[in-house]
């Protein structure tokens, strides 16, 4: 059986990035990376993806959704998100947003299909 993510309530990670500065974040971008290459056995590790959110954080904003759509592309989903998704970043605030909520939700589709529940 493959390894398979978690299923967050994008709200949730939204508030414990507020909380803690962006500690939060940080570790959701690892986990994403981390979740949905294990799952595929593709894409960017959880670590490396980790230093790219760090260093060069314009790069994870795109490429974090395209590792999410092309794992669920993977798994016979639609893809949900691409680095298109990334564009959000483009919107002063609400942005950043809605970048959150499309990427968990579609992450969490993925993970819904393999039958994780919450």
């Amino acid at each position: 059986m493959r390894p398979t993510g978690k299923i967050r309530n994008p709200i949730v990670v939204i508030l414990l990035s507020i909380v803690t500065l962006g500690i939060y974040g940080l570790y959701w971008h690892y986990a994403m990376f981390k979740e949905t290459n294990e799952f595929s056995n593709e894409g960017i590790s959880g670590v490396f993806g980790l230093l790219i959110t760090f260093f060069c954080s314009i790069v994870a904003i795109f490429l974090l959704p395209a590792q999410v759509g092309n794992t669920r592309k993977g798994a016979g989903l639609p893809e949900g998100v691409s680095a298109l998704n990334g564009l959000w970043i483009l919107l002063p605030i609400v942005g950043i947003f809605i970048w959150i909520f499309q990427t968990q939700n579609a992450a969490n589709g993925l993970w819904e299909s393999q039958g994780v529940t919450a």
